[in-house]
């Protein structure tokens, strides 16, 4: 990488839980999907807390303040549509780092690398979307 894209400091990020909280029997039904919903049964299992039932997501999960919605590398998701927006970066760029938005075609991704090199900004997700011009 460039030098000067370093994180500034580095907590260990630590996650309490990794496991996703699945919906009460989603295993056993195909129809019942396994994205979180609460159990509001008057007498669910899980909902009452018993022992080897599903567990309640509760704010005990929570992670670190100083490590919340920090990626790996240890900054900050910023998200980028044009080279332009890498200017509010310029200052920042040991605790943000650049990603570029979803919908932004190949060619302006490749103005946008461009410039964040000259910046000293870290981009995220610099190799989406780049093999197909690549190949041509």
């Amino acid at each position: 990488g460039i030098p000067g894209m370093k994180p500034i400091q580095r907590v260990k990020i630590v996650k309490k839980r990794t496991a996703r909280f699945t919906r009460f029997q989603s295993d056993r039904f195909k129809r019942v999907d396994a994205s979180w919903r609460k159990p509001k049964g008057i007498d669910s299992v899980c909902r009452r807390r018993f022992k080897g039932k599903n567990i309640l997501p509760n704010i005990g999960f929570g992670s670190n303040k100083a490590t919340r919605y920090v990626t790996p590398a240890g900054f900050l998701s910023f998200p980028v549509h044009n080279a332009e927006e890498l200017e509010t970066l310029m200052m920042q760029n040991h605790t943000f780092a650049a990603e570029i938005a979803h919908g932004v075609s190949t060619q302006k991704r490749m103005a946008i690398i461009k410039r964040a090199a000259q910046l000293k900004i870290r981009v995220l997700n610099d190799k989406a979307k780049l093999r197909v011009e690549e190949q041509q």
